[in-house]
C-alpha cells in the first residue's frame, strides 16, 4: 500500500528486524532468515538472537530465555506492526536510564558535558522506517517523517540532475558506545574522540532524524563535501524539505565542521 514502509521496533537490548533485510552469516542463519517474519537482534553486537517464523520462534544462539532484554523483545515482538501507518504524530522513545552507567564507565560527566556542548541527551524512538539501502547497501533506517522528506529531498535534487546518496541515519546508544570503545582500544583520548564524535546519547542520529549524506566519487564523511555541486544544491535547497546543516564551522557543540551532516526538523 502507498504510504507504507517496513519498521524496525526498538527496544533498549535488542532490535526487531523486517524479514528479508538481515544478510546471514551461517547455513543454519540462511534456513531461518529466509522464512522469517522478524529477526531479533542483539544491539551491542549485531548478534542475531532468534528468527520469528510462521510455526514459532527459533532461537540462533544457545540460553535465548537468559539474554538480556529477551522479555521486553518478545513482548514487542507480539505487537509488533508490519508497516508504519500514515498520519501518526508522535512515536515513543525508549528510556535513557542505560545511559549514565555507560558514561561513567568512559569518564563523560553527563551534567558538564551538556553544559560545556549545549548537547541534549536524545532517546532512541521504539521503531523506525526502512528508507531504502545506503551508499553501502544497508538498511537505512531513519523516523518515519524524516524517510519521507529524505526521499522528497533526494528525489528534488535528482530532478535537478545531482544524485545525493545517504551514508549514515539512525544509530543506537550501543552503536556510539561501540566506536568510543574502538577507538579507544586504538589508544585515543575521550577528549579527543569527543570533537568528532558526540557522546553516546548525545548524537542526532540516536532520533533517526538526522543523516549523513554524501554524492557519488566523493569520500564519506569529508570535509571535501562541501566543494561539490550536491552541497552547493543542499545549502540552497535543504531548508525547502526541513533539513539543516547541524554543524557548521565554528559551531557552539565543540563538534568538528560536517558539511555532510544534516537534521530533519519537524
Amino acid at each position: 500500500m502507498r504510504g507504507q514502509a517496513q519498521l524496525l521496533v526498538n527496544t533498549p537490548e535488542i532490535e526487531l528486524w523486517p524479514g528479508g533485510l538481515l544478510r546471514a552469516r551461517s547455513n543454519r542463519d540462511a534456513r531461518a532468515l529466509a522464512r522469517a517474519r522478524h529477526v531479533l537482534r542483539r544491539k551491542r553486537d549485531g548478534r542475531y538472537l532468534a528468527a520469528d517464523l510462521p510455526e514459532g520462534l527459533l532461537p540462533l544462539v544457545p540460553h535465548l530465555p537468559r539474554e538480556p532484554g529477551i522479555d521486553d523483545a518478545l513482548r514487542a515482538l507480539e505487537f509488533a506492526p508490519a508497516h508504519a501507518r500514515p498520519g501518526i504524530d508522535v512515536i515513543p522513545t525508549l528510556p535513557l536510564h542505560r545511559l549514565e552507567t555507560r558514561l561513567d564507565r568512559l569518564g563523560i560527566d553527563p551534567a558538564g558535558y551538556a553544559e560545556r556542548t549545549g548537547l541534549a541527551l536524545v532517546a532512541e524512538p521504539a521503531w523506525l522506517a526502512f528508507a531504502g539501502p545506503d551508499r553501502f547497501g544497508r538498511p537505512l533506517w531513519l523516523h518515519v517523517d524524516a524517510m519521507r522528506a529524505w526521499r522528497n529531498l533526494r528525489d528534488a535534487a535528482l530532478r535537478d540532475g545531482l544524485v545525493l546518496e545517504s551514508i549514515s541515519g539512525y544509530r543506537s546508544h550501543d552503536y556510539q558506545l561501540g566506536i568510543f570503545e574502538r577507538k579507544r582500544a586504538r589508544g585515543q583520548d575521550v577528549d579527543d574522540i569527543l570533537t568528532v564524535n558526540a557522546a553516546p546519547g548525545y548524537s542526532e542520529h540516536h532520533s533517526g532524524l538526522a543523516l549523513d549524506i554524501g554524492t557519488p566519487g566523493e569520500p564519506s564523511a569529508e570535509e571535501s563535501f562541501e566543494g561539490t555541486p550536491a552541497f552547493d544544491w543542499l545549502c540552497r535547497h535543504a531548508g525547502k524539505h526541513g533539513f539543516t546543516m547541524s554543524y557548521p564551522r565554528d559551531n557552539p557543540h565543540g563538534i568538528v565542521y560536517e558539511p555532510w551532516h544534516w537534521r530533519f526538523s519537524r
